[in-house]
């Protein structure tokens, strides 16, 4: 009987620097997740409505299952899911605590904009990996339904009272800027991901020109959201 062939993962992974470079990439991204899971949980106390309380736990909930599917695809890998995560601790402790929410559409205005400019970043980055991987990678990433409710909800907020527009716009300015310092940071600090970012011989990367126009992408996007929202970027 002929041996079934390996896998397009299983073929990649058989180069060290890619797969050390894969393991942390998944790494950030679960980790990335079950700290939105926690978010997504408190912010749903300061709801004022059963409604938007039920709304808030049900994308907690989307979150947590978007960790488990990257948990079980790193645990297929070989690697050790809470391993590969905790280098990330820090940076997304620092991020979370820079950025907590005062009221509960600060919190909506966070998991749209904010969690949006984490997804598009990630999915830059899924360009370069592994068939596999990156399917595993985008789907975790899918936005699953929860725009509509954000975006709803704040512009009926500032249509009820239009104050609170120029708050939330500052507020999504803070997010952009802390998003990308810990964009840069996570790559930067950890090389696995920087070889990963620049490629090698058999791998495609980004050169300096591709790295900005990835940023000037990412600004885009956030203004875009901004403006679905109905706030200046």
């Amino acid at each position: 009987m002929e041996e079934p062939s390996p896998s397009a993962a299983a073929r990649a992974l058989e180069d060290p620097a890619y797969a050390a470079a894969v393991v942390e990439l998944l790494g950030a991204v679960a980790y990335g997740e079950i700290s939105a899971f926690e978010r997504l949980a408190q912010d749903a106390r300061m709801a004022p409505r059963l409604e938007d309380k039920a709304e808030l736990a049900k994308m907690a909930a989307v979150e947590y299952t978007h960790f488990e599917r990257i948990r079980t695809h790193l645990e297929g890998l070989g690697a050790d899911p809470m391993a590969a995560m905790t280098p990330f601790a820090a940076a997304f402790g620092d991020f979370h605590t820079r950025t907590a929410s005062s009221d509960w559409l600060e919190g909506l205005v966070t998991a749209y904009v904010g969690d949006g400019l984490a997804a598009d970043f990630y999915t830059e980055i899924a360009a370069l990996l592994d068939a596999d991987t990156r399917t595993v990678v985008l789907e975790c990433l899918s936005d699953a339904g929860n725009s509509e409710f954000a975006v709803d909800r704040i512009r009926a907020e500032i249509a009820r009272d239009h104050r609170i527009a120029g708050r939330l716009a500052l507020w999504g300015r803070r997010l952009m800027g802390e998003a990308l310092t810990q964009a840069q940071r996570v790559a930067a600090e950890r090389d696995a991901l920087t070889a990963l970012l620049t490629g090698g011989v058999d791998r495609p990367g980004l050169d300096l020109a591709a790295m900005s126009r990835l940023f000037t992408r990412l600004t885009e996007n956030h203004t875009k959201r901004m403006e679905n929202l109905g706030l200046d970027a």
